[in-house]
């Protein structure tokens, strides 16, 4: 249940940020000193031209980051029902962290030369239709599948009348054991695509989300399979048909 705090902090921190590349994109105001300084710590010249569509493409994925924090941290108040299981102290200090740095990630693969004053529609290309439609079928699928698993402790009229472990049925439970899982790497996918596929930085970051996420859908998976005897022998543990 503490996953909460994460998603607080990444509310509050991608919503600065993107408020300060809005400003600087759209309102004629500059970006802060300290991402020039990132920049230039990261070897990128601040003076570099604008290719690909690199501002737009920030703007929407960091965006996406927003409201997919939103949408995550409305499901663990509202949603989820949370067992009694608890968090590693390193774990949570490194998840407060990530979500700090994966924002600013995206606001440091922006030139700092922002050309006031565009209109975003004139920028918008193929690839950003392409990741945000993948966002949004990856963002479903992920709500309908933690909806399926906070009603397994749930009765009919909604109160919680369970804290322990069930089989799951229904969406992509069907094939997959922990589906919310692969939805996430999709809603990663999703935003390398919106960056225009070339992005180095952000495929090392879907890269993470990868190993992090099949990590720990392979730990369901056997848990699933060691404690339920009749558990559906054809689902997969993170990808379908896959793995």
């Amino acid at each position: 249940r503490w996953f909460t705090h994460f998603y607080v902090v990444s509310v509050l921190w991608n919503g600065f940020l993107l408020i300060w590349l809005f400003r600087a994109e759209f309102l004629g105001g500059s970006l802060p000193s300290w991402i020039q300084h990132v920049h230039r710590a990261l070897g990128r010249d601040s003076q570099s031209e604008d290719t690909g569509n690199e501002h737009s493409s920030a703007l929407l994925v960091l965006l996406l980051l927003w409201l997919h924090s939103c949408r995550r941290l409305a499901e663990c108040l509202w949603t989820s029902v949370f067992s009694n299981g608890v968090i590693h102290i390193v774990q949570y200090c490194f998840g407060l962290g990530y979500y700090v740095a994966v924002g600013s990630t995206v606001l440091c693969q922006v030139p700092t030369n922002i050309r006031n004053g565009e209109v975003l529609s004139m920028q918008i290309c193929w690839y950003h239709i392409v990741g945000i439609t993948t966002y949004i079928w990856a963002s479903l699928h992920q709500h309908r599948c933690l909806v399926i698993l906070a009603n397994l402790r749930k009765s009919k009229s909604g109160k919680v009348v369970s804290l322990g472990h069930s089989v799951p049925f229904g969406d992509w439970f069907e094939r997959v054991s922990c589906p919310h899982y692969f939805a996430e790497l999709l809603i990663y996918v999703s935003m390398a695509i919106t960056l225009g596929f070339h992005n180095v930085t952000w495929w090392c970051v879907v890269m993470y989300v990868l190993f992090n996420q099949a990590l720990a859908a392979v730990l369901c998976h056997e848990y699933y399979r060691k404690n339920f005897s009749s558990y559906p022998k054809h689902r997969t543990a993170f990808i379908p048909f896959v793995f």
